[in-house]
């Protein structure tokens, strides 16, 4: 197990040292991030919170899972390496004229 952590269900109010804050009950913690929109700088409702080992991790984990902040139950585990992106969107192919040739 890592020792890096997930958070969902944050009230979309959390700030980066609250999610901080909580998890300092249960352990030293290395960095604690709520995750924002890139355009609007808005919560996203989750975050991520790195502890200082896998026993604090474990522990803060069976703590603060299905616990209730600001209204809203937390979902509290492990967090799961990011999967790799593939080049995505765009047009597929060159498509336009054709070119050359005659139509007839």
């Amino acid at each position: 197990m890592g020792s890096k952590i997930y958070v969902g269900g944050l009230p979309y109010s959390t700030a980066d040292q609250e999610l901080s804050d909580l998890f300092a009950q249960h352990g030293s913690v290395q960095s604690a991030k709520v995750i924002t929109d890139k355009y609007t700088g808005q919560s996203r409702g989750f975050g991520f919170v790195e502890m200082g080992s896998d026993e604090e991790a474990k522990a803060a984990i069976g703590a603060l899972n299905e616990t209730e902040l600001g209204g809203r139950t937390l979902t509290v585990n492990e967090a799961k390496p990011q999967a790799p992106r593939t080049g995505g969107g765009g047009f597929g192919g060159g498509g336009g004229r054709g070119g050359g040739g005659d139509r007839w």
